[in-house]
């Protein structure tokens, strides 16, 4: 089980709790029967059903667990503490969810970063200086002089990278509003059903469009190794470290393995408040999002239940699905069925197995799922006092805010951390990302007092061949402190709490398989026409009626396109 520890010092505040303000469930009565079912409360799911209700379709949600969100939410692990237990950035969900959803108006308020990166350096300082660090922001003169600390070259360089990677991004977009290209409608049928399967080309060729001669540059960073890239653009290897790390943020994979390209661009293809690529904290943490668009599906008439655990999806002697079962034998009738599990869960667990072929379901048993990620959420009672950046008065500075990056020096570590995972071991000396959210957003501790998360790699789902124990997760968690305590010395003794979580825990808790975040690997054979499989890229599954809306399918985003799918 996950370990959470509430230390000595923490212990003399209070006792130990992990207490969680519980979603509301809807005000009517679980009915017996709906137009839709949306298995799974996590912000894909519950975007999904508002859509489905805005557009006449009766819809309900039933979530497995005490909280909505899936792994969206807030959870006060330790008292007074409040979490992103999960999650702990926002930035791709599609803007115009946003605005359809009027998700401010029903409480959703972000709190926006700038400057957003800092890495500080583990070095000795030159003259009694401290040691350097590179801190990057929505300024480009602040950013080319972070940068000509380590190379003038690469200083001048900077923004014309950032404007090959906006270009790209933005040719992407088209993509992820609407579903991929329906390839058997377009290329058998009569000519009307061409003719209506023609419709999901366009996406396709407005992205096309958009690159132009740019097509090979995009082939290339989708398919190269993130440091073909970097090396071409950069000399310096804290700013190459630096922007590695969003290359292999979340997945089993290192800056030299080809595909890592894609990974950097779909985290600079979001959007938060009008400004491209900026990623920003919560108020109250990620549930916030969760309760705003649980609101927003309240309003229109969505009924939203937690605790109501799904054991099976029911099929009918026609083969098509027609409601579900709960783990208590409640039965709920529905025309249709929404999945937002993985897809690995779906239907190795929720569809009824006599209802897939054997080739169907071995096809399911390979999709990766591999995830090289343990999220530490740690209680604190003083802000760290980074000595490449000190703020000796326990005052927030600028980089406070950022996202911070630890053990990103150089490329070679992160290759090395990755190794040692592949070969079935915890890194030791883990990537680190360091995020303070409670330096902009006071609602999520004590005065004086702040939550820090560490999403950290690389880590393996199994260590040499057997679980992980409560002694392992300790262990691997008193590694990432020793390391930042060398960044920020008296980072250990400032903790008064911490939740452990390795892969298998944010498998248990929040239902990703393998831990993986993004409901399945972001490689290239999981991607657009083949995500999460090629007989499923269009959300339907081989269950008449019953469809998948979870980031497991495309764009892997939070996103409404599977409305349109279903409602056709």
């Amino acid at each position: 089980m996950a370990a959470a520890v509430w230390t000595d010092r923490g212990r003399r505040a209070g006792t130990v709790v992990r207490t969680v303000t519980r979603s509301k469930s809807s005000h009517s009565a679980l009915k017996s029967q709906y137009d839709a079912l949306v298995i799974g409360g996590g912000h894909n799911g519950l975007v999904a059903a508002t859509y489905l209700q805005k557009g006449g379709v009766k819809t309900a949600v039933l979530e497995r667990r005490h909280v909505l969100g899936g792994a969206a939410v807030s959870e006060e692990i330790f008292p007074g503490f409040h979490f992103s237990r999960c999650s702990y950035l926002l930035s791709l969900l599609r803007p115009h969810i946003y605005s359809d959803l009027e998700l401010k108006k029903h409480g959703l308020k972000v709190y926006m970063r700038d400057p957003h990166a800092f890495t500080p350096m583990l070095e000795e300082g030159v003259k009694g200086a401290p040691p350097r660090s590179l801190t990057l922001g929505s300024d480009l003169a602040l950013n080319q002089m972070e940068i000509g600390k380590f190379s003038q070259k690469d200083a001048k360089a900077y923004s014309d990278f950032n404007a090959y990677l906006e270009k790209l991004a933005a040719a992407i977009h088209p993509l992820l509003d609407a579903p991929p290209v329906d390839i058997l409608g377009v290329t058998t049928g009569s000519l009307r059903r061409r003719l209506a399967a023609s419709k999901t080309l366009q996406p396709i060729i407005k992205c096309g469009l958009k690159l132009g001669r740019n097509i090979p540059e995009f082939y290339e960073i989708v398919t190269a190794p993130i440091m073909k890239i970097l090396n071409r653009w950069f000399e310096s290897e804290p700013l190459r470290a630096t922007l590695a790390t969003d290359a292999v943020i979340g997945a089993m994979t290192s800056p030299s393995t080809p595909g890592s390209g894609y990974v950097l661009l779909h985290h600079v293809m979001g959007e938060l408040e009008k400004e491209k690529g900026a990623w920003g904290y919560v108020e109250g943490g990620m549930g916030g999002v969760s309760q705003a668009i649980a609101s927003a599906a309240r309003s229109y008439g969505v009924d939203i239940f937690t605790e109501k655990e799904v054991e099976q999806v029911l099929v009918g002697s026609d083969g098509a699905a027609r409601g579900v079962v709960l783990k208590d034998g409640t039965e709920i009738q529905s025309k249709v069925v929404l999945s937002n599990a993985t897809p690995y869960i779906t239907f190795k667990y929720l569809a009824p197995q006599d209802a897939l072929s054997p080739d169907f379901i071995k096809a399911v048993d390979q999709i990766d799922y591999t995830s090289p990620v343990t999220k530490i959420n740690v209680a604190v009672d003083k802000l760290p006092n980074f000595l490449a950046c000190p703020t000796p008065d326990g005052k927030p500075g600028p980089h406070h805010q950022c996202s911070i990056h630890l053990n990103c020096e150089s490329v070679e570590v992160l290759e090395t951390a990755y190794k040692e995972a592949m070969n079935g071991r915890p890194s030791s000396r883990p990537m680190l990302e360091m995020t303070i959210p409670s330096v902009l957003d006071p609602t999520l501790a004590p005065p004086g007092c702040h939550v820090v998360s560490l999403f950290t790699q690389f880590t393996p789902y199994h260590i040499e061949g057997r679980e992980w124990t409560d002694q392992d997760r300790e262990a691997f968690a008193d590694t990432a402190f020793d390391w930042v305590e060398q960044y920020a010395p008296g980072f250990k003794k400032s903790v008064v709490g911490r939740d452990v979580l390795a892969p298998p825990d944010l498998e248990r808790i929040f239902g990703l398989t393998g831990g993986n975040i993004f409901h399945g690997s972001m490689s290239l054979d999981q991607l657009y026409l083949a995500r999460p499989l090629p007989s499923l890229s269009d959300y339907r599954s081989p269950v008449k009626g019953l469809y998948l809306c979870g980031s497991g399918s495309h764009p892997g985003v939070s996103n409404a396109v599977v409305y349109t799918v279903v409602t056709q």
